[in-house]
């Protein structure tokens, strides 16, 4: 296929002057569509291969369709047929839909969407009058544009790949997608070329990025869902974004250090995940991964974790990252709501430096003035107040470390938790394994063992 550029013609990168320069990607466009039927033959032909000798088995659970869709160099083909196809008229499908979808659609989608508006708005809403109107008179002049258009075509060809797959071998189908790393959930100091920057054709311009999520999920009903690789963006904001009507999350790519590992306890209880995969995992020592602490005692605590996910806001996750060399602390304290009770999240104290932290808290049960917390991790306290208005106290009523029974996957008590785990009182304190006391003679902050425990608290109301 790379050899015969006649039958399979590649995308064209428009540069200065005019020029056209060869991408090192199959063009999209073009008469005889022959890239597409390559790929749905030989997608056919792995999914049915797939379903002889692992059906029986389900070693292979879901199928990821291509790698990081998109154009790379420029916001759109300029070949002659992706030019020609660019100034047809926009399938009134899409016009109908982005219409009528409009206040549902991801907010990053509306924002490059004001042209479009605009106009339906002077058709009197009748979207009929923008038939046989090009792209560039639909939408306007932008690169935003040319990414709308790129995304239509690509979410188009990945459909046609998937649906073969399908009819082959139906099992769950996604794809994943190369981020834009430039904008306000930013989450890196690295220069803007290490991710390939902020504009369509810096990063993959038609991949299924939030600003044309919906494109994607509309035109491709044949992925289940869309699965971001999350490096260098906000990691809680990546989440959101990819739950996007309520689609599963699934995270195939992400970071293989600690910092990374911190962060898939936000994935799993805050956002439901399927998975969290760290990229290049398999270059690192088992032994030493930072990946083997969290994904251990996250295996200990999977039925826990499975059940709260049944019912979004039942858990919670968070992190807290190394302090600043200054000391600063860009990890800020969190505060969740559930059942009757806040519950303030925030890094655990030691009189020496305080170190890093991850977890989840899972809300058990509640009554009128009671409720039981399930909290599992390292290095965070958890403050709690009844949201009751009439409570003057709130307290501790039992701290219960935790282990799971290897068999019956059943809590088990391991000791009861006193004054000094719960500063007479006032926080559950999940302390690391190795906490620093600052020289302090006394051990105020134990070392975690199993890093499980059950907090049942209470309020006193007037």
């Amino acid at each position: 296929m790379k050899l015969d550029d006649r039958r399979f013609p590649r995308a064209q990168l428009r540069k200065a002057g005019g020029v056209l320069e060869t991408a090192d990607v199959f063009s999209l466009f073009g008469e005889h569509q022959e890239a597409v039927k390559a790929d749905v033959k030989a997608f056919s032909q792995l999914m049915r291969h797939l379903k002889e000798f692992d059906e029986a088995h389900s070693t292979v659970i879901m199928v990821q369709v291509e790698n990081e869709t998109g154009l790379l160099g420029d916001s759109r083909d300029g070949s002659a047929a992706a030019n020609k196809a660019f100034e047809q008229e926009v399938p009134q499908h899409l016009v109908q839909y982005l219409h009528q979808d409009l206040e549902a659609l991801h907010k990053t989608l509306r924002d490059n969407l004001k042209s479009f508006s605009d106009l339906v708005k002077a058709s009197g809403n009748d979207v009929k009058k923008l038939a046989d109107m090009s792209w560039e008179q639909v939408f306007g002049s932008s690169k935003q544009t040319d990414e709308l258009f790129m995304a239509f075509h690509y979410s188009a060809y990945l459909e046609k790949v998937a649906a073969a797959g399908k009819d082959e071998y139906p099992i769950p189908f996604y794809t994943n997608l190369w981020m834009n790393y430039v904008g306000p959930d930013g989450d890196n100091e690295f220069p803007s070329v290490a991710g390939g920057g902020g504009m369509p054709g810096d990063y993959p311009s038609g991949g299924a990025v939030a600003n044309v999520l919906d494109i994607w999920q509309r035109c491709a009903p044949h992925l289940d869902f869309i699965a971001p690789d999350v490096y260098l963006n906000d990691y809680a904001s990546s989440c959101a974004n990819y739950r996007h009507r309520n689609q599963p999350l699934f995270i195939p790519e992400q970071r293989r250090d600690e910092y990374g590992a911190r962060r898939i306890w936000t994935a799993y209880a805050s956002y439901q995940a399927l998975g969290v995969s760290p990229f290049g995992i398999d270059t690192l020592d088992p032994k030493t991964s930072p990946f083997r602490r969290h994904y251990g005692l996250l295996a200990q605590v999977s039925e826990l974790v499975l059940e709260a996910q049944r019912t979004p806001g039942k858990a919670e996750g968070f992190y807290f990252d190394e302090l600043e060399a200054d000391g600063q602390d860009k990890s800020p304290a969190r505060v969740f709501h559930m059942g009757n009770f806040s519950v303030r999240i925030e890094r655990c104290f030691v009189f020496g430096k305080p170190g890093a932290g991850a977890g989840m808290i899972i809300h058990l049960d509640t009554t009128p003035n009671t409720a039981k917390f399930l909290l599992i991790g390292w290095g965070f306290q958890a403050v709690f107040k009844s949201l009751d208005p009439s409570s003057h106290f709130t307290g501790i009523l039992k701290f219960e470390e935790k282990a799971v029974d290897a068999e019956t996957k059943a809590l088990r008590t391991v000791r009861t938790l006193g004054g000094d785990e719960t500063r007479s009182g006032i926080y559950a304190m999940m302390p690391n394994e190795e906490p620093d006391y600052g020289g302090f003679p006394i051990c105020v902050t134990v070392p975690a063992d199993t890093a499980i425990a059950e907090c049942q608290v209470y309020s006193l109301s007037r």
